[in-house]
């Protein structure tokens, strides 16, 4: 089978249009024989429809101790974005490629399965994997059960390195997070008998007002030492859209909105959820007492955990060996790298591109990040030789 370059293998990537609403199945079917034919042992876990899959894959000998090459397959939505390009298709200008996905995270992708051939290739003594997960731009929900399935499959991995765009720095820590759907629900009455009704705007503020006291609450405390390489330097809650009414003049039956949080490594992301579930419960007995229809109801939609600075992690050590890179590194957003470490890996985030890129219109990546993801690539490969 012809051995495919990294630029085409971008190129066959990106035409896949793997939002998250829809199946990778497409991708999956075609990276799956692609790697086979090159020898490479492939394993798939399905989702509960079967209409998504991630792939992982084993190049080299046999044994434990892999360094693990992690990306996701999806992609966000271009809908109502004002393209300048095809999204679907790898466009060159000025130096830079455009597409969707090019930068998050199909640019990494791309070179991690080249990476993989190559490897199988030249015989490495010391095993490539790769992860490629689905569904994590809606909460990171494909990697767990992904990272759980490949304990089972392949000898373990030792080091993942999750290539999400860091313009090829380490990054050695982010935040974890948590979140919730939340639905009031109130009791319509004419907003001159308001005492009689329940405003599920009204009532759904008065659980927001608590979400600001516990950011001034968290904000007012002294950082721990974790805490203070990060910006901001806190956990943090947020509320960023809302609904709900139906007029001026009448009690709102309903509102929702979500709540978002960014945890801080060291603080316990399940402690944090647990305190807003408890206000949520009071406020529910509270609703329920003025009107039994009334209420407030939660539905959990995502859950990460920190990536925690580890002391002489390998993951850390190998990244520093490839890029040169000595200097600390932490995000507020969150990945996988956070799953994978709370599994039993040493992980780091590193990849090509700029964060800011991600999710944009016109996303693009620049030909020289790619480029210098590729000569991480083969320092990786002749390490592992």
């Amino acid at each position: 089978m012809e051995e495919l370059t990294p630029r085409q293998v971008l190129e066959r990537l990106v035409a896949f249009p793997t939002v998250s609403r829809d199946s990778n199945l497409a991708l999956v079917d075609w990276l799956e024989g692609y790697l086979t034919g090159h020898g490479i042992e492939c394993h798939r876990h399905w989702n509960e429809d079967r209409q998504k899959a991630a792939l992982m894959a084993h190049a080299g000998p046999r044994v434990e101790g892999a360094v693990v090459l992690s990306g996701h397959s999806d992609v966000v939505p271009v809908d109502g974005q004002d393209w300048t390009t095809d999204p679907w298709t790898v466009v060159e200008r000025n130096g830079r490629l455009y597409g969707r996905g090019t930068c998050d995270m199909k640019g990494y992708v791309a070179l991690s399965i080249w990476a993989l051939v190559r490897a199988q290739k030249m015989g490495v003594r010391r095993p490539v994997q790769l992860a490629l997960s689905y569904d994590e731009e809606v909460g990171c929900t494909g990697a767990p059960p992904m990272i759980e399935t490949m304990g089972k499959v392949l000898p373990k991995g030792a080091a993942a390195l999750i290539g999400e765009p860091s313009n090829m720095k380490i990054i050695t820590g982010h935040k974890g997070g948590t979140g919730f759907h939340v639905h009031v629900k109130g009791f319509e009455v004419h907003s001159s008998l308001l005492p009689y009704g329940v405003s599920a705007i009204m009532e759904g503020a008065r659980l927001i007002g608590w979400v600001n006291d516990r950011n001034a609450e968290i904000q007012a405390r002294e950082p721990t030492p974790i805490a203070a390489t990060f910006y901001p330097p806190f956990t943090t809650l947020h509320v960023g859209m809302i609904s709900g009414g139906t007029a001026h003049n009448i009690t709102a039956a309903d509102c929702r909105f979500a709540v978002e949080m960014r945890v801080v490594p060291g603080e316990d992301v399940e402690a944090h959820a647990r305190t807003f579930e408890a206000e949520a419960a009071r406020m529910d007995a509270l609703l329920r007492a003025q009107r039994p229809e009334a209420g407030v109801h939660l539905e959990r939609f995502f859950g990460v955990p920190a990536l925690v600075p580890e002391a002489d992690g390998e993951a850390e050590a190998i990244a520093r060996r490839l890029t040169g890179d000595n200097a600390t590194g932490v995000v507020s957003y969150g990945t996988e790298a956070g799953q994978f470490q709370e599994a039993g890996y040493s992980a780091i985030v590193c990849g090509p591109g700029d964060i800011a890129q991600a999710h944009q219109p016109d996303e693009y990546l620049e030909v020289s990040e790619f480029e210098a993801g590729q000569r991480f690539m083969e320092r990786l490969l002749a390490e592992c030789a």
